[in-house]
């Protein structure tokens, strides 16, 4: 399970596939989200299907979050504030040296947790929302015209926040990658870390893509469900 790395130390399996997938088409579709938002119009039609994938996409990482190889697994990167606040700490003071972890880092998890949370109430408030036009989201007749209206407030607002919270994410990438010279990026495309900071017990074997297969499939109908049970066409 071993390549050369870029830095010529031999390189183990850290990301499986099926996470490394997920993290890239959720950039993506976070992006088609902005865009398609901020169109308007008839581009809101890609909006509500890009809803969708985002809907998968979450409930899959939900769920492979407790059945993924060991770095996918919230147990894995879940820590406590304490533990969190001791390793922002302990960064600082390491200067240029950067403190390697072999999966996500306690930042980077609490990272994680994040994105999925406020992603995840994006998703519900976008099922209630219109544009009081033409659009309307699944289920926004499910709630008076009033409440629809409040809640697509929040659905903009959340995305605010959200773009805020992927601007931090890029800095701090960036940080790692030219200040703490530890690129995060490669790692997240090929999926193998240097070695030197992975112990052989450490790295996963394989992607379990048997598994992930089970679990899309799962996520692919949970979407269908709410897209079947929808009050609005």
């Amino acid at each position: 399970m071993a390549i050369e790395s870029a830095n010529g130390n031999q390189g183990r399996l850290v990301w499986d596939l099926p996470t490394r997938l997920f993290h890239w088409l959720f950039v993506l579709t976070i992006c088609v989200q902005y865009a398609t938002g901020e169109a308007g119009g008839d581009w809101l039609v890609w909006h509500f299907r890009t809803g969708y994938l985002m809907m998968g996409l979450l409930t899959f990482r939900i769920i492979w979050g407790f059945v993924g190889p060991t770095h996918a697994r919230f147990s894995s990167f879940i820590k406590g504030p304490g533990s969190t606040l001791a390793y922002l700490r302990q960064m600082h003071k390491a200067g240029q040296e950067a403190i390697h972890s072999v999966g996500h880092n306690p930042a980077g998890g609490l990272m994680v947790i994040g994105m999925i949370a406020l992603l995840s109430a994006q998703v519900v408030t976008g099922l209630f929302s219109s544009d009081g036009l033409t659009y309307y989201g699944p289920y926004s007749s499910a709630v008076s015209s009033d409440r629809s209206d409040e809640i697509t407030d929040w659905h903009g607002i959340l995305f605010n926040i959200i773009i805020a919270a992927a601007v931090v994410h890029i800095l701090a990438v960036l940080y790692y990658t030219f200040i703490k010279k530890s690129p995060l990026v490669p790692a997240m495309i090929h999926g193998r870390k240097p070695q030197t900071q992975v112990p052989p017990d450490e790295g996963i074997e394989h992607s379990a893509l048997g598994r992930a297969v089970i679990v899309a499939v799962i996520a692919a109908a949970v979407v269908f469900l709410v897209h079947e049970g929808a009050t609005v066409p």
